[in-house]
């Protein structure tokens, strides 16, 4: 592990610099943590120092099983353990091996910006034991619930412009919530948002239960994913759960779509496109959905991570906890760029998913659509509805995150 986590040039072997520079590293980390665990800021750690901090972590210790951890480091005989003798102890430890690193960063990306494709959380033994993970996941949908209620006519107004709009029909901001409020009224806006909502419970916990079983196949005795591995199990449980509810997808933007009167609620319209379409319907738009996965996931995740990692090399001096708004850039800046990437692909989905609600739109593929759109917009009508979208990121990121600490909170989930 050592020589993975030093080996700059991929030789297989550590020279004197890629040594040096991997102490160095560590060392830093190992600071951070140490006065992390220092609640009282004396320089030192004692018994109650590591029960208190264990407990943050979700793993209750009694005072002499922390006496035992304190004596394996403790030089000098004072039962409490300085800089020097935690660095000595730890300094050839893979940084893996400390999970109190890992801890102000775990539970950090659960921000919902209504397209959750993103990497699923991961949870400790200790945290699956004690139950904690369904609380983290209750929170998340709860908060995922809220966020996109919030935003709904901005994902509503989206879905409009990447249908409707064209060069003939140039549909702005304003003009599109005008025309909602118009046609039907302002509860209009929210059209779709019942189904948006309801899909998150399943999505979840789908995605969670894919993602469990897909880390003990890809065999890694790592209680922590590296960066390609989560990529990889995520992508993966990600393809597994939008299959699942792939037919609340169709459904939530035939219904974002309808027009006043046109269907009484989700089922008169499940029904009405399985008797007119037959079932097939609700797997259009299944592929460019499906390929939408990997350049979104593997994007936000190799931002933040990148993000997250600058950030902890340059201005973690004194304290591991990044705090609210570092973890907040962090998490609109990569699902914005995931997002970026990922966009036309979602346009395609969203306009073969509407393909019958549009009169008389002939039947056309994935690449039909795409030669049709370049052709007549050029590259700019594959990102119809940007504005919308990237308006909706930063309130469904902080309203996310507000909501999630507080059901944290009301669900005795200990925060960092």
């Amino acid at each position: 592990k050592i020589v993975k986590a030093g080996d700059k040039d991929l030789d297989g072997q550590l020279d004197f610099e890629e040594f040096v520079h991997y102490l160095q590293d560590h060392e830093k980390k190992l600071r951070l943590v140490f006065k992390s665990l220092d609640k009282k800021n004396d320089g030192r750690i004692d018994a109650q120092e590591i029960v208190q901090s264990l407990r943050d972590l979700g793993v209750k210790i009694s005072e002499q099983q922390a006496e035992k951890i304190l004596k394996s480091m403790d030089k000098n005989g004072t039962m409490t353990i300085d800089w020097n003798e935690w660095r000595d102890y730890h300094l050839l430890h893979p940084v893996e091996n400390i999970p109190e690193i890992i801890l102000y960063w775990k539970h950090s990306t659960i921000f919902d910006v209504g397209e959750n494709l993103t990497v699923p959380d991961e949870f400790t033994v200790e945290e699956r034991q004690t139950g904690m993970w369904w609380r983290h996941l209750v929170a998340g949908g709860g908060a995922g619930a809220v966020s996109r209620t919030c935003t709904a006519p901005l994902d509503r107004l989206k879905v409009l412009m990447q249908v409707h709009a064209s060069r003939s029909n140039n549909m702005c901001i304003i003009g599109g919530f005008t025309q909602m409020i118009r046609e039907g009224g302002p509860r209009s806006l929210w059209r779709g948002n019942g189904i948006n909502v309801l899909k998150i419970a399943p999505e979840s916990a789908i995605k969670f239960m894919a993602y469990e079983q897909i880390k003990r196949f890809i065999g890694t005795d790592q209680e922590m994913l590296r960066i390609h591995e989560r990529l990889l199990a995520g992508s993966l449980a990600g393809a597994i759960a939008q299959s699942s509810i792939y037919p609340m997808e169709v459904l939530k933007t035939r219904m974002a779509l309808r027009k006043t009167g046109q269907y009484s609620g989700m089922l008169d319209c499940a029904k009405n496109i399985l008797s007119k379409e037959g079932m097939a319907a609700f797997y259009k738009g299944y592929i460019p959905n499906m390929l939408g996965i990997i350049p979104y996931a593997g994007i936000d995740l190799a931002v933040y991570e990148t993000l997250k990692n600058t950030w902890l090399q340059r201005y973690a001096v004194n304290s591991a906890d990044p705090g609210v708004f570092v973890l907040l850039a962090c998490g609109t800046i990569s699902s914005t760029c995931g997002q970026l990437a990922s966009y036309p692909l979602a346009l395609v989905r969203t306009r073969m998913q509407a393909q019958a609600s549009v009169e008389g739109a002939p039947e056309v593929t994935m690449r039909g659509l795409f030669k049709h759109i370049l052709k007549t917009e050029g590259a700019f009508g594959l990102y119809r509805g940007l504005a919308p979208n990237f308006m909706k990121v930063i309130p469904a990121v902080s309203i996310s995150y507000v909501v999630y600490e507080n059901l944290k909170m009301t669900l005795g989930v200990q925060s960092r």
